[in-house]
C-alpha cells in the first residue's frame, strides 16, 4: 500500500509502498544537481525517516537520465571561502544523515554520478549501478578538491593510488570497472536497474529491522569516527579553493565549453 506522507518536498520526490521508500533526486532539467535546498530536502527525509515504522529500507536514486551532476556551479560563482566553508557544512550534514540513519540505504545509479553526486552515492549502503552509469571525480576539472567525504571514502574502497589516480585526473569510471575495484555491489543492464533494487530492497525489508539497523550503525562507527576529521579539514581547503584563480578560471571555461588554462 503506497503512503503519500512525504509529499511536501519541492526537490525530492519520495514514494513508499510495501516497507520501500524510493528516494528521486527530482531536479533532471539540471542533472539533479546538489543545490542547497535539495540538500536540506534530503536531510530532512533521511532524519525524519530513521522514526517511521512503515518504511525499513531507503532506494536513492536519480529523476531522469543522471543520478547527479553534483554541485550546481551556477551558485558557486563569486562565493567567498566563508560562505563556501558553510555550504560544505550543510553537505556535511547530508552525509552523516545517511551515515547515521539506522536502516539501509540503496543508492540505484541510474546514470552519471559526478562531484559530490559520487560522495552522496558513497555515504550510501550498497550502490547498484546500471551499465550505462558512471562516476566521475570532476572536483579537479574546476580547480577544488574532492568533497563530502570522497576524500575519505574512496581511498577506504578502493585503495590510496587507485583514489588519488581518479581524483588528480578527474578521471571516469565505467560501472564495470566500479564492480570491479569494489566500489559497486551490482551491475545490471539499465532496464533491469529498477527490478533488481526493487528485488533487493524486498529481500532486506523482509529482514530483522532492528539488528539491520544495529549492524549498520556498528559498521558504521569507525566511519563515524574518522570521516569528522576529514569534513572538517575538507572545509578550509574547498573554501581556499573558492578563492583561487583556477576556480574562477575552470567555472568560466565550464559555462564557456572550453578547456581551462590553470596558473
Amino acid at each position: 500500500m503506497k503512503s503519500n506522507k512525504y509529499t511536501h518536498y519541492k526537490y525530492i520526490s519520495i514514494d513508499v509502498e510495501n516497507n520501500i521508500g524510493v528516494v528521486k533526486l527530482n531536479q533532471p532539467e539540471v542533472r539533479n544537481a546538489l543545490s542547497l535546498e535539495m540538500r536540506e530536502e534530503l536531510r530532512s527525509f533521511f532524519t525524519k525517516v530513521n522514526n517511521d515504522s512503515e518504511v525499513k529500507i531507503v532506494i536513492l536514486t536519480g529523476e531522469g537520465k543522471a543520478f547527479s551532476a553534483g554541485g550546481d556551479l551556477s551558485t558557486l560563482q563569486g562565493i567567498s571561502a566563508e560562505a563556501g566553508r558553510q555550504r560544505l557544512q550543510a553537505g556535511h550534514r547530508l552525509i552523516y544523515s545517511v551515515l547515521n540513519l539506522e536502516k539501509p540505504v540503496i543508492a540505484a545509479l541510474n546514470g552519471v554520478a559526478a562531484g559530490a553526486g559520487v560522495s552522496l552515492a558513497l555515504a550510501c549502503d550498497v550502490i547498484v549501478m546500471a551499465n550505462s552509469s558512471a562516476l566521475i571525480q570532476s572536483f579537479m576539472k574546476v580547480g577544488l578538491i574532492p568533497d563530502l567525504g570522497s576524500l575519505y571514502f574512496l581511498p577506504s574502497l578502493i585503495g590510496r593510488h587507485r583514489a588519488l589516480e581518479l581524483m588528480l585526473t578527474g578521471g571516469k569510471v565505467t560501472a564495470d570497472q566500479a564492480l570491479e575495484m569494489g566500489i559497486a555491489n551490482h551491475v545490471v543492464p539499465s532496464e533491469k536497474l529498477e527490478e533488481k533494487v526493487h528485488s533487493l530492497a524486498s529481500t532486506l525489508a523482509e529482514g530483522p529491522a532492528l539488528s539491520m539497523g544495529l549492524t549498520k550503525r556498528l559498521v558504521n562507527r569507525t566511519v563515524l569516527d574518522e570521516i569528522g576529521k576529514t569534513l572538517e579539514l575538507e572545509g578550509f581547503a574547498q573554501g581556499m579553493c573558492f578563492e583561487s584563480t583556477d576556480f574562477k578560471e575552470g567555472v568560466d571555461a565550464f559555462f564557456e565549453k572550453r578547456t581551462p588554462s590553470f596558473s
